[in-house]
This record gives C-alpha cells, structure tokens and sequence, in this order.
C-alpha cells in the first residue's frame, strides 16, 4: 500500500541490522521481511493507515498529509518542534 520497497522500510540505526550484514543487497524481501519479523526493531515506524492511504510517517509530520481530516489543533513533534499552531495553521521553517 505505500508503495515503497521490503528495504525502505528496514530500519538501519540498530545492533539487529548490523549483525548479520543486512545492508548487502545479497537478502530477497522474503529474507528481509523474516529478519524483520524475528527483530521487530528492524521494522522502520510509524506505519499510518487511513483512509487516504498507507504511509511511512518520518518525520512524523508526514502524518499530516493522509489525514482524512485537516488537524484541528496544534502539532508538536517529539523535539518540541511546532508544525502547526494553536490555530491549525501550518508552521513554515
């Protein structure tokens, strides 16, 4: 549904991903997809699902974008970064 690949989603900044040398090109998707199962770790996220689509949300405003409805409120991301204001406008950087 995202339309992106088995290793698009293979999450790359952790122990399980280095050990066995998953960044080779030598692993199928079924490959990739039983390391991710066994190591969920592995599995980049969020994963959204509405009904506008299926999205890998990072950054986490992304989010926005499949929403079904515009978002109401204020959006504030994990580091304290505003995305949108207290009034439901857009913040641009």
């Amino acid at each position: 549904d995202m339309g992106i690949s088995v290793r698009a989603l293979l999450r790359k900044n952790t122990e399980p991903y280095e050990q066995p040398g998953l960044a080779e090109d030598r692993f199928s998707d079924n490959e990739l997809l039983d390391a991710m199962l066994a190591h969920p770790i592995l599995i980049n996220r969020p994963v959204v699902v509405t009904p506008l689509g299926t999205k890998l949300c990072r950054p986490s405003e992304a989010v926005l974008d499949i929403l079904p409805d515009p978002q109401q409120g204020a959006f504030t991301k994990e580091d304290g970064e505003v995305v949108i204001d207290e009034h439901g406008h857009r913040v641009s950087h």
